[in-house]
């Protein structure tokens, strides 16, 4: 019968985790990109909002994982999708619109209105990050102190 590893031994052992300054630089291509997909022409149409909400959900995933660098990859994949989804909802409400009036930028944000392909968007944007993800670099794991 083969030796089973020690538990205490593996559990002491925490997951790698992420490297911030790659996240910080992913994100800031990332805003630099979704930025420029606003610039786009209107030609552009549906390829450039659907290119600009991707980047979105990419960008909530980056800034999950920067406050967050230890959480699991699906966690971070699932979370990012809602909070997308969770804002384009609230576009039903009118509450974006009237922040964005009040205070224009934030349309960048939240939006202000309701489109139910970004919701495709945000999914596709957030596999995206996942895929990233699997190809960042980690930092060694850190044994706890024993």
């Amino acid at each position: 019968m083969p030796d089973l590893p020690d538990l205490a031994a593996v559990s002491a052992v925490r997951a790698a985790p992420r490297s911030r300054g790659p996240l910080l630089a992913a994100l800031a291509l990332t805003l630099v990109a979704g930025v420029a997909t606003t610039r786009l022409p209107a030609s552009a149409g549906a390829v450039g909002d659907s290119a600009g909400d991707g980047l979105y959900a990419v960008a909530v995933w980056l800034v999950l994982a920067l406050l967050a660098p230890r959480t699991r990859t699906l966690v971070l994949t699932s979370t990012a999708f809602g909070l997308c989804a969770l804002v384009e909802l609230a576009q039903l409400t009118g509450g974006p619109a009237a922040v964005v009036d009040a205070f224009p930028p934030a349309r960048y944000l939240l939006g202000t209105t309701f489109v139910a392909t970004d919701l495709l968007a945000y999914a596709v944007g957030s596999l995206a990050a996942t895929a990233l993800d699997l190809r960042l670099p980690r930092r060694a794991p850190v044994s706890a102190p024993g």
